[in-house]
């Protein structure tokens, strides 16, 4: 399967340096934070795989550990031998060339344990696009060349051992939070890892392992018992029980056999299959929803692009504050040491880290958890939009209904058979079809245990319904225009204001019975609506039903109003109508017929369409038809959005407090030195990470 592959031509070191830039989840890149976005063009879609940009990643915060741990132990004897360190703790330890080892060690640090820090402030000069790494980079350089001019003989005191444990803590901070941040990109490489890598080929007789890669449209392959299936097809021979849940949220496993249609990278249950490949790696759910999810991070949303000026103008604020801070002391009569000493400090505690994080985060989070819940979201901007919704339309079949028939009573009308024999005898006759009210019939003629009876002659009657011959007598099983037709009595029992559907069981000329069949609410729709009702949002349903159907379902659920009789293109005047009134509306339908009214809503969330995912005008896509999953949807969007404002809030008013302090505006009663500082920033940065997996709560 061809993986969707991550820009790795980016610069290694570079791309997980910069603090902002872990928000790279799944391809998704630098492009996300604006600090770097001439590099998302880079994107390289190769076959490296995803399990690639996993290793990479992991191989990352290797290195920040190993870089981190040796430049700790190095620190150690240049903090012992750090004059103002040896004045606090009242010993003396001075012997010839002190000033020389530690300029060495110090030295080895700073390139060391620096090196992703200035190979950073490489790269983003290179880009014309000063940020985080230019920050860092520009404190320890400064940092490192005073104290180096100290020690071969420019006045003042040399800060060696400051110099070290802002890298040794920007070091510890970099390491934890690319820590955070890679258990946030796991859920879409989970995703990945779904697809099996092999599958077992059908030549003849002969079973040949093969790659998933090279299987075509057509091939037949063989699924054992607890397989994973490697690609979307058609189940040809065996019967078994699926566990799609990974893929469409659906948690009861799906039965299934010959003739349905299996999604690649669901689970096999006891028994083994034949499956038809019909679509191959590149055109499969699986991965059309990895796409989808990628193209979701990628979309930019406003409060995205707030979070990106954020993050510019602080780079550049601390910049001028800092050398304004320098002119300012020096002005004031302060020594060199002194007013460096406070630019530096505010250098290196004004860098947004947090800020950089701040929303990237969230976004990359939120994305995956749906996908795990059954929602894909094809546009970041209808998702974050979904907490306006006030009103709902629902297209009624398959999402407030099953969209399947089920009888709902079954009668004898004349006493010479008893009810469960004209439902075993319309069983019987309607074995062989596919009809939506076939299926009805044959599956409560099964729920009451009847054994069906052989048929013979059996033919269809063209729009009226099925005829055949049972224990040599003639049986039909018709609609109310057959009988109107041969003049026929309908009988009394068979009529009711209900929302029904019924045919009749006619036999040797004379109506034997009848059954009654409904299209049932699902059983999640009452609380679906009762949880949109308590959030204020109306909801009102579209169908191209009848007026009767229509009202019987609008009063069971209790709905804000219905329109019944509604052609698919008539839906967009519904919705205009109520977008007239004011209302920011979401619209359910099944994609294929939908489209132009999921256009038009404000927020179109295509339904039931799971494997058929292109449902191309959808923002929002639900692989179940579950009308729950559209309650969580508006729930969970105003949680991501509270958690973005969250987050701006903190890392923002961390620096609004962070910077002055710094610069030295409590002189001398407080003064914060840069070790400190960049032990609060990196804590800072951990807050926000943490805050941003927070949102998995919000989403049971």
């Amino acid at each position: 399967m061809e993986k969707h592959h991550h820009h790795h031509q980016m610069k290694e070191d570079k791309k997980h340096t910069g603090h902002e830039n872990h928000a790279h989840h799944h391809g998704k890149g630098a492009d996300m934070d604006g600090k770097h976005k001439e590099h998302s063009g880079q994107k390289s879609h190769g076959n490296g795989g995803h399990g690639g940009h996993h290793d990479h990643h992991a191989h990352m915060i290797e290195d920040f550990k190993k870089r981190f741990w040796i430049s700790l132990v190095l620190s150690v004897p240049v903090l012992v031998l750090a004059p103002m360190i040896q004045q606090f703790f009242g010993y003396e330890l001075d012997f010839p060339g002190r000033d020389y080892l530690s300029f060495g060690l110090s030295t080895f640090i700073f390139f060391y344990g620096g090196w992703p820090f200035l190979k950073g402030l490489v790269d983003e000069l290179k880009d014309r696009n000063p940020g985080m790494m230019t920050l860092i980079a520009v404190a320890i350089t400064v940092a490192w060349a005073y104290s180096t001019a100290t020690v071969f003989g420019l006045e003042g005191m040399s800060f060696y051992w400051e110099l070290v444990t802002l890298i040794d803590v920007m070091l510890v901070g970099h390491w934890i939070e690319m820590k955070s941040v890679m258990g946030a990109s796991r859920s879409l490489e989970l995703l990945v890892k779904m697809m099996p890598s092999e599958a077992h080929r059908l030549d003849g007789d002969d079973v040949v392992d093969v790659p998933v890669k090279e299987l075509k449209a057509g091939d037949l392959i063989l699924v054992k018992a607890h397989e994973k299936i490697p690609a979307d097809g058609e189940i040809t021979e065996g019967e078994s029980y699926l566990d799609e849940s990974m893929l469409t949220g659906e948690s009861r496993p799906v039965k299934k056999s010959a003739g349905a249609t299996v999604i690649g990278g669901s689970v096999n249950g006891k028994q083994s299959l034949k499956v038809k490949v019909s679509k191959t790696g590149k055109e499969s759910y699986l991965n059309k929803v990895i796409t989808l999810v990628e193209e979701a991070q990628k979309t930019k949303s406003k409060t995205q692009n707030l979070a990106n000026k954020a993050a510019k103008w602080l780079t550049f604020i601390s910049l001028t504050v800092g050398f304004g801070t320098l002119a300012v002391w020096l002005f004031l009569g302060k020594d060199f040491a002194f007013a460096l000493e406070r630019m530096v400090t505010v250098m290196v505690i004004s860098c947004p880290h947090a800020l950089g994080l701040a929303i990237p985060l969230v976004v990359a989070i939120s994305t995956a958890l749906s996908a795990q819940h059954g929602l894909l979201i094809r546009n970041r901007t209808a998702f974050e939009n979904a907490r306006k919704i006030t009103a709902l339309v629902f297209d009624k079949t398959g999402t407030l209904t099953e969209g399947n028939f089920g009888v709902s009573r079954f009668e004898s009308t004349d006493g010479s058979f008893s009810k469960e024999e004209i439902l075993a005898r319309a069983a019987s006759l309607e074995q062989g079809s596919e009809h939506p009210i076939a299926q009805g019939i044959l599956a409560k003629a099964k729920e009451n245990d009847l054994k069906l009876k052989e048929v013979e002659d059996f033919s269809t009657i063209t729009g009226k319904g099925i005829q055949g011959k049972i224990e040599g007598k003639k049986w039909l099983v018709v609609s109310p225009g057959y009988l109107k037709e041969n003049k026929l009595d309908v009988p009394e029992k068979a009529l009711s204001d209900k929302a029904e559907t019924v045919v009749f069981v006619v036999s040797e000329g004379a109506v034997k019975g009848f059954i009654a069949l409904a299209d049932k609410v699902r059983e999640e729709s009452p609380e679906a609506i009762k949880i949109l009702k308590n959030k204020d949002i109306k909801v009102f349903m579209a169908t191209g039903d009848n007026e009767k159907t229509a009202k019987a379902v609008s009063e069971q659920l209790g709905l804000d109003g219905y329109y019944a009789e509604v052609l698919p293109d008539e839906k967009v005047d519904v919705l205009k109508k109520l977008q007239k009134d004011g209302h920011f509306v979401a619209m359910t339908g099944d994609g294929v017929n939908d489209a132009p009214a999921l256009a038009q809503a404000d927020v179109g969330i295509a339904v039931g369409s799971g494997t058929d995912v292109a449902a191309e005008t959808a923002d929002i896509i639900l692989v179940n038809s579950n009308p729950k999953d559209i309650a969580n949807l508006i729930l969970f969007g105003r949680a991501t959005y509270q958690k973005m404002v969250q987050n701006l809030g903190w890392a923002t008013a961390y620096n609004v407090v962070a910077i002055p302090l710094a610069a030295g505006v409590l002189y001398p009663a407080f003064m914060l030195n840069p070790a400190i500082g960049a032990a609060v920033m990196s804590l800072s940065t951990i807050v926000v990470a943490a805050n941003a997996q927070l949102l998995k709560t919000s989403l049971k």
